[in-house]
This record gives C-alpha cells, structure tokens and sequence, in this order.
C-alpha cells in the first residue's frame, strides 16, 4: 500500500526551537535573564517548557518568553502564540495567540506563518477562511520554508482548498525534497511510483525513498522493503526485503511490523522462526493493526511460537472484527461454534 505522507495539516503547531538547551546553566541563564536579555529569556523559557535541568513549569515558560517577546523576540513570540493556543501555562486564548504569531509573521518567521494559516484553516481566533490560510502557507513556502512547501504539495494532491493538481503537488515536493526535507523525500517517491503529476519512473522512486530512509525516516523505509519485495526499481530481493521492513518494525512502524511477522512466520527472505513472527505480529496488533490481530489470533489458534490458545486467539479474532476484518469475523464465528 502506497500513501502519501505528512504531518496533518492545520492540526499542528509549530513551535520554533534551538538544536540542544546545553550552552549555559540555569543559574547563568537567570542571571541575564533577569538583566534583560532576550536571548537568555527565550532559552530560559524553553528550558521551563521542556523541563530540561529544571521542573517543567509551562507557566514560568510563558512569563519568560512573554519577556522576550515584548521586546520583539521572533522566535519567544511564535512559542508564546502555541502556548496560548494550547492553553499551557496559560488560559486558552485564540486571540491572543493569533496576536503573537502576526508579531513573529511579520518579522518573517514561517513558523507563525504556518500557524496562522492553520488557525484560518480550521476558524480558530478567526473566522475560517481556507483562501487566507493558504495565503499564509505560501508566503512560508515562498520564504523557503519545506514545511509549508509539503503542505501545501499535500493539499493540492488531496485537492483540499484548492483544485486538485497532482503535478503542483509533486513540484512542491520537489522543491522541498531538493532542500532535503525528508517528508517530502518520501512524498516524491510515492508520486514517481504511482505517476501522478509526473511520468511514472520507479527507479526515480527508489532514489528518493532511499534519501529519507537513510535518514531512518521508517515511512520510507517501509516503502524501501515493498521495493525489494515486488522488486519495483530495485532488483527483488527477500532478504534486503526484511532488512528494511525490519528497520521500520524497530521504529515502530506497524505495516512493517505486521510483514516482517509474515517473513518470519513463512520463512521469506529470513529463517522460519515462529517466536519472532508472534513477536512482531503482537507489536502490530498492540498497535490496532487488524491484519496483524487476525494473524496473531491465528497464531495462537494453531499454536505456533506459543501453546495453543483458542481463548487468547479469540480475543485477537474479536479486535479485528471490530475493526471490520472479514477473515477474523469468519475465523470468529467458527471459533465460536457458529
């Protein structure tokens, strides 16, 4: 199965951060804080935010980027609008966050963009508007903002907002996965595998699924291991296969987690070993994946990398029906006497 991937759109803020919060101690950082410095304030407030060397205290995070952000700190400012949107540390306040990201915006920070198109998008502090906010979601992807850029390729391939065109769309990830954004990585690959907006090329596909999965992005490494197991731009290969669904299972993608199950339970690609396939099967269904609850139901049914529990295989049976797994319905019903 092939998706197009990204964050949901206009359902996250974004919050402007530094790489690590290690260059200067609590106490210094108080210090200049105290003395006026922006800088110190905002690395102060992010320290109270995310609880690094002090209590997590989003109160004390709001005060300090408020601080800054009165004296024109982009980035205190941009935080500070996500904690009123949010309502951490402070009383939920649309209007004031939206207040505090046009501040930042104006000073050209994306990020603000990106939440300002967002409260538009969904009506938040705002009359909803989806022309505004994709107004501001391109004046971020115009700035160079690879976020918004993959936003808004998202958009025009769902048509959400806009006229759907498949080839917008691929431009916009092109442009962002050129700059090394990995969603966007991945987003072309999925457009040069299924050709839409751009003539169908799977050895293009491979290219820029490798990019992000190198980066141990598991989507694309996910995406990696169905190449090697239909041998779709690669030369097919089980075993390389495993290798990438296994990379994804480990950082917990279900999908993934489900197929290495399967590798393991038939012995494709990898030595048939029962115990590792109810192993990965169990991570998938703990997950809510139905095809991995009816193959672990069906794990325990016939007792395989376990004893045999029909009471157990009931259960697993019982969660993917619900889910609307026809196999587990019909295994259910069997199991039951029916």
């Amino acid at each position: 199965m092939t998706r197009l991937l990204t964050p949901l759109l206009f359902l996250l803020c974004v919050a402007v951060t530094i790489p690590t919060l290690q260059a200067a101690s609590v106490e210094e950082l108080r210090k200049s804080a105290g003395q006026g410095d922006s800088t110190s304030q905002f690395k102060l407030a992010q320290r109270y935010e995310a609880g690094e060397g002090v209590e997590r205290d989003p109160a004390k995070a709001a005060e300090w980027y408020r601080k800054a952000a009165g004296q024109g700190h982009t980035r205190s400012q941009t935080n500070l609008g996500n904690l009123y949107r949010s309502g951490q540390g402070v009383s939920q306040d649309f209007g004031e966050a939206l207040t505090w990201y046009r501040k930042a915006a104006a000073q050209g920070d994306t990020k603000a963009q990106i939440n300002i198109a967002m409260m538009y998008a969904r009506g938040m502090g705002v009359e909803k508007d989806t022309t505004e906010g994709l107004n501001w979601l391109r004046r971020a992807a115009d700035a160079g903002d690879t976020q918004a850029m993959v936003h808004l390729g998202t958009l025009y391939r769902a048509g959400k907002g806009v006229k759907k065109d498949y080839a917008r769309s691929t431009q916009w990830f092109r442009t962002a996965a050129e700059k090394g954004d990995t969603i966007a990585q991945q987003n072309l690959g999925l457009s040069y595998f299924t050709g839409k907006g751009i003539k169908q090329d799977y050895t293009q596909s491979v290219k820029w699924h490798r990019k992000a999965a190198d980066k141990g992005y598991p989507p694309a490494e996910y995406s990696m291991a169905l190449r090697y197991a239909k041998g779709k731009g690669v030369r097919q290969d089980n075993a390389e296969a495993a290798n990438w669904y296994r990379k994804a299972a480990r950082h917990g993608h279900p999908d993934a987690q489900n197929n290495l199950g399967l590798m393991y339970r038939n012995g494709k690609g990898v030595n048939q070993d029962y115990g590792e396939a109810l192993d990965w099967f169990h991570k998938a269904a703990q997950r809510g994946h139905p095809q991995a609850q009816y193959n672990l139901g069906n794990m325990y049914l016939k007792g395989l990398g376990t004893k045999q529990d029909p009471e157990e295989a009931g259960k697993w049976f019982s969660k993917a029906a619900k889910a609307g797994h026809k196999g587990a319905t019909k295994a259910l019903k069997s199991l039951q006497g029916g």
